[in-house]
């Protein structure tokens, strides 16, 4: 039996390991702070994980690259340090010592103890918007699609991508390249994509607003034409397809996490400009959290992890530096630099 001298404490624990939690291991490790990560899934890289193949093209000094490599690229990243990684652990409940220790109870009874948390869950443990209309999910093992994780089966085909958001204007940018034709459906006259892509997108595929799904045609297990209904006139207008992509979004779960007390807005968990929540001791970065001028981009995602590291490093040792040293001569990179420049 574990006796309390005995309890492993961490420093700091990540609960979420998509590119805020994956940088924020990388960045504590430059702070020498003890570090855990705690995964719900099996594997990092988050809601990335939903389009592998998606170009990325926004984080700085980075060629666009696939999504998937720059989830490789992260996790290597945030190995650096050798920080201790839990997978397959849902974080249910929280409590807190006399002593301030932290101690974070997974739905399977693990017991985790650390001085800090850093809240990095994303969109929590997601689950796609289906399509909502009678016997589409018959069609789920062949043509319709609600990810995508390999580009090239859409080559020369006819393809309907319906949803007005980032993902759907960025497949249809992609498909345009190799597809014989594209179109997309979206219910609403704007769409809330970033507005280049958007201009991008209407330039090169055929856009039908504010339009939706209403019934699905098929012959066997296939569909090959899609009826679309005008949301405001009701007109009803036939495309015939090889290929549809639902992109509606997701509904975001964060289980018991959002029962801990902690300050909320419509779109997150509100921490200041230090990413610190109302609750001492605990932060956030990512999309998990909100405040006045979060970016919901991947390179916003770090500068959240920064932040926030650097908060619970002075939360701990309030003497602390507010920063890391830079990389170039941060003592924590000599022995590892020395190993490079010899290979």
């Amino acid at each position: 039996m574990t006796t309390e001298t005995q309890l492993d404490i961490y420093d700091i624990t990540i609960i979420g390991g998509g590119p805020a939690g994956m940088y924020a291991s990388f960045y504590s490790g430059m702070r020498a702070m003890r570090t855990k990560i705690i995964e719900a899934k099996q594997e990092l890289g988050g809601f990335m994980r939903t389009y592998p193949e998606k170009l990325i093209w926004d984080v700085g000094g980075i060629d666009p690259i696939r999504c998937e490599m720059l989830i490789e690229s992260l996790e290597r990243q945030a190995r650096t340090f050798d920080p201790t990684i839990v997978f397959g652990q849902e974080i249910a409940e929280l409590e807190r010592r006399e002593d301030d220790i932290f101690v974070l109870i997974s739905k399977t009874g693990e017991r985790h103890y650390t001085r800090t948390i850093l809240l990095c869950a994303g969109r929590g443990m997601t689950q796609v918007q289906k399509l909502d209309i009678e016997g589409a999910n018959r069609y789920e093992l062949t043509n319709l699609h609600y990810t995508i994780t390999d580009l090239s089966r859409f080559a020369g085909k006819r393809v309907l991508i319906s949803g007005g958001g980032d993902s759907a204007v960025d497949w249809a940018n992609e498909m345009v390249k190799i597809a014989s034709e594209v179109t997309v459906s979206h219910r609403r006259h704007e769409f809330t994509g970033h507005e280049s892509p958007v201009a991008q997108m209407k330039a090169q595929a055929s856009v039908m607003t504010p339009f939706s799904i209403s019934r699905l045609y098929g012959t066997g297990d296939k569909i090959d034409r899609v009826e679309l209904a005008h949301v405001e006139t009701g007109e009803i207008t036939l495309v015939e397809v090889d290929e549809v992509v639902v992109s509606h979004g997701y509904d975001r779960d964060f289980g018991n996490l959002v029962q801990w007390g902690l300050a909320r807005e419509d779109y997150g968990v509100s921490v200041d400009q230090r990413m610190r929540t109302n609750i001492p001791g605990i932060f956030g970065a990512g999309d998990f959290i909100t405040y006045g001028s979060k970016v919901r981009l991947i390179a916003g995602a770090f500068n959240d992890a920064v932040l926030a590291v650097n908060s619970a490093k002075t939360y701990l040792e309030p003497a602390a530096s507010d920063m890391a040293g830079v990389s170039s001569h941060n003592a924590r990179f000599y022995e590892k630099n020395k190993a490079l420049s010899n290979t």
